[in-house]
């Protein structure tokens, strides 16, 4: 490994964790690379790159934050090959690999090929032209006072079902335990390669959700009964869309990595982070 890039939380304490990068790549050897606007606040020894470069200039990425930045640092390594490790600064932390303590010991186990990458897919939401990347979801949400959600998800080309709802969520694996899992989608293993459909708080006479292959074109129509709707990508409004409007949905298998160090499995990181009980009629 010849260089690191960082990825920071805008706003949380990162410096004991760069300081901690630093001293380690210091002793190997490694150049620490940085977003310029990020780094400059921490008055560090990191290298400024541009926020497209990152992804590229990088063997590793480390995301030092909460789970939005690791999504980030996504999108930063979207395409490259520089895999991506999720350091958490946060409380929830469901994407992250490792706290604070255990980084230099992290990286030296990735230094020396003691590691397994796990693949996340990407979706892809084309917009009036516009194409917009998400790791977590993809979701048309209702504008207060501008009426609900009334979409049409269409599959192979072919309208499969309706929903009126408050949102529509386009789901990927990551993303089943976030803004999907709330609105009652299933919690779906990262190594699965399907996109989940789920409207939240449905008041349609179809309310369940619909789990689809990658393989599958998806568009969402927004129909004329529908309010203007903000479309929202791992989050962020992207843009809004209008009856008549049609949003396309592309499935990308593979589209970033995320590093595992062999700690806990998706399933033990699900039931803590989630905190998942049994029924109260199942004895232990």
């Amino acid at each position: 490994m010849h260089s690191v890039g960082i990825v920071l939380h805008p706003r949380r304490d990162s410096a004991a964790a760069v300081e901690a990068m630093l001293g380690w790549a210091t002793g190997r050897g490694i150049e620490v690379l940085g977003i310029g606007a990020e780094i400059e606040r921490l008055n560090c020894a990191a290298t400024a790159v541009p926020a497209d470069e990152l992804g590229r200039r990088s063997d590793l990425v480390v995301s030092l934050g909460g789970d939005g930045t690791m999504l980030r640092a996504m999108r930063l390594a979207d395409g490259q090959r520089a895999p991506v490790l999720g350091v958490n600064l946060g409380k929830l932390g469901f994407l992250a690999e490792v706290d604070v303590p255990e980084l230099p010991g992290a990286l030296s186990a990735i230094d020396d090929h003691a590691f397994t990458l796990e693949p996340r897919l990407a979706v892809d939401a084309v917009l009036n032209g516009q194409t917009l990347t998400a790791f977590n979801d993809v979701a048309v949400v209702r504008v207060p006072g501008d009426g609900s959600a009334v979409v049409a998800v269409r599959v192979a080309g072919q309208r499969f079902v309706s929903y009126a709802a408050d949102a529509v969520v386009v789901a990927t694996p990551t993303g089943s335990t976030a803004y999907s899992f709330s609105a009652g989608g299933p919690i779906t293993s990262p190594n699965v390669e399907a996109l989940l459909v789920t409207p939240a708080a449905p008041h349609s006479a179809y309310s369940r959700g619909v789990v689809l292959s990658v393989h599958d074109t998806l568009d969402l129509d927004i129909l004329p009964g529908s309010g203007r709707l903000a479309v929202e990508v791992d989050g962020q409004i992207g843009g809004y869309a209008s009856p008549g409007d049609r949003i396309e949905l592309l499935a990308r298998p593979g589209a970033a990595r995320v590093v595992r160090l062999g700690m806990t499995t998706f399933y033990q990181r699900a039931r803590r982070k989630l905190r998942l009980t049994d029924s109260a009629e199942i004895a232990e």
